[in-house]
């Protein structure tokens, strides 16, 4: 199983997450401050310090924490493309803010002024993914290890598991209060599911990134005439297919074979035509809509 596509293609506000996040990590990891930023009761019912809240969203403590939890925001790229970058940039800030009032409220609970309680980083993001991961992405692989039945989706729990654990209590709080932040998003608390970012976000956060790597399958990438190629961009807008008329059917497509379409970076209507033109076949919908870019 993986997240579709390689590179960020359809996912311009992951891109500018995963870079913004590098790059906070590396500035204050280069001068020795990266360990300082997690959030402390001090910091929240003291003086409150507003770059070093920004920082605690962006920033990791550690290399291995770093190396991990951009790993999985790079998988979760998918949930972006499932329901588009507008919603997804309200998922972020949901569950961000979510975790971080989760967070204010566990802390008041401890009440250590001195203690630096919490690890730093997007933990809220990365553990509110886990709650549509669990419930949206279907298993498409079972396989043994040493009589232990194991799934596709296992290695991301397991990699989710290290980075939960990573700084035992510094690093569980977060990681609990994303998945409660994920839990609130995933019950439509005020209607959040609903809500979404005007178009010119997205449009900002395919600039604000460089450019991804990698084509589509079926884009054709040089012409005959020795011209320069001509490849078509994804980034903050939504592709727009053409298919035959669909063959009337009586069998709507499942949610599981949407999401198994969508989870290979196809857009969600797309793969809902295409099912019910290929009578709810995954295979088949996969064909057409591989056809359907080819052209």
């Amino acid at each position: 199983m993986n997240g579709g596509p390689s590179g960020f293609n359809n996912a311009p506000v992951t891109r500018a997450f995963v870079i913004s996040s590098a790059l906070f990590t590396l500035f204050f990891g280069i001068q020795g401050r990266s360990a300082k930023f997690g959030l402390s009761y001090q910091d929240i019912f003291g003086k409150l310090r507003v770059l070093k809240l920004i920082a605690s969203v962006f920033a990791f403590s550690s290399t291995p924490e770093l190396l991990f939890g951009l790993g999985l925001l790079y998988y979760f790229r998918v949930f972006e493309r499932q329901i588009g970058s507008n919603k997804y940039s309200v998922f972020i800030l949901f569950s961000t803010i979510g975790s971080l009032l989760f967070e204010a409220l566990a802390l008041s609970l401890l009440k250590d002024p001195t203690l630096n309680l919490l690890t730093s980083g997007p933990y809220g993001l990365i553990f509110a993914s886990f709650v549509p991961f669990f419930f949206d992405i279907p298993v498409s692989t079972w396989f043994r290890v040493f009589g232990i039945r194991f799934s596709d989706k296992s290695f991301v729990y397991l990699a989710g598991l290290q980075l939960l654990l990573s700084s035992w209590k510094r690093s569980l709080i977060p990681g609990i209060c994303g998945i409660l932040a994920g839990s609130l998003y995933r019950l439509n608390l005020f209607g959040i599911r609903k809500a979404k970012f005007p178009e010119f976000m997205a449009t900002f956060a395919s600039r604000f990134s460089w450019p991804s790597t990698g084509s589509p399958r079926g884009v054709t990438t040089t012409r005959a005439n020795g011209a320069a190629p001509t490849v078509p961009s994804y980034a903050g807008r939504r592709v727009e297919r053409t298919y035959p008329t669909p063959v009337p059917s009586s069998v709507e497509p499942s949610e599981s074979a949407i999401a198994t379409l969508v989870s290979m970076g196809f857009d969600g209507n797309s793969a809902r035509q295409a099912l019910v033109q290929a009578r709810n076949d995954v295979n088949a919908a996969t064909n057409i809509l591989l056809e359907a870019q080819s052209h």
